[in-house]
């Protein structure tokens, strides 16, 4: 009976802690329900966050799927704890991983499918991009030194095996997802704006503590991937038309 206030205490803590945290969680909880209905977007929940939490534990001890980082665990006690990994953190990934989702199923005009698994998991990891290298410097905003890579990395203090993971942990929180899913999503809308708002908050973030190169950097690589998916997609809109086909259903 003891472990229960202090499982509540601790959750709290982890509000209080990471209050921006849950206001992306609700985001993600109003959307997905709207978007896949109440049961899937629980369960996409969940499974995002077994995946995560799974990729946490055995990067921290053996450095796969993201390269091998330590949680400093100066937070211990005053907020949430799953053996080493701290709650919010794999809590995050599920609604990461739908908001990118959301993005590769506008992109391609399915909500089902390889090329939109694929493309979900790619999104995803070009959001870390601009989210682990400003983690990393947790120490200068209100995330805190929570954790740190022993050897470092070449992409601004982040190793690039990080991002193979990111790539490998969306495919698999997607792929799913989709795997066991039943008819077609309504609307990836609201599900696009969330991708947008986490990314323009780490940005904003990533600018607040002076790091303009890196903003540079996060910018860039959107830019970038932005004109790859419109030359993508007005390429596909070209050979529809010279086909004859009418152009690709939205979800």
């Amino acid at each position: 009976m003891t472990d229960l206030p202090i499982f509540l205490s601790l959750l709290w803590g982890t509000l209080l802690l990471r209050p921006y945290v849950f206001v992306f969680l609700l985001a993600f909880l109003a959307a997905a329900s709207r978007d896949l209905g109440p049961a899937r977007a629980l369960g996409f929940l969940f499974w995002g966050w077994l995946v995560a939490f799974a990729s946490e534990y055995t990067s921290t001890r053996v450095g796969l799927p993201f390269g091998l980082y330590h949680y400093t665990g100066d937070t211990q006690g005053r907020e949430l704890f799953l053996a080493n990994v701290p709650f919010f953190d794999s809590l995050s990934f599920p609604f990461l991983a739908y908001a990118a989702y959301c993005l590769a199923r506008h992109a391609l005009g399915a909500a089902r499918g390889a090329r939109v698994v694929l493309l979900a998991g790619v999104m995803m990891m070009l959001l870390d991009v601009v989210i682990d290298p400003l983690a990393v410097r947790g120490a200068r905003w209100f995330l805190g030194g929570i954790f740190f890579y022993p050897a470092g990395g070449i992409y601004f203090g982040v190793p690039l095996s990080n991002f193979a993971g990111w790539a490998l942990v969306g495919w698999a929180i997607v792929g799913g997802y989709v795997a066991v899913s039943r008819g077609a999503a309504v609307a990836p809308g609201p599900g696009i704006g969330l991708y947008y708002g986490v990314l323009l908050f780490n940005l904003l973030i990533t600018m607040w503590i002076g790091e303009w190169v890196l903003t540079g950097a996060g910018l860039l690589v959107h830019v970038i991937g932005f004109l790859v998916w419109y030359g993508f997609k007005g390429s596909v809109a070209s050979a529809e038309s010279r086909a004859g086909l009418p152009p690709s259903p939205r979800p």
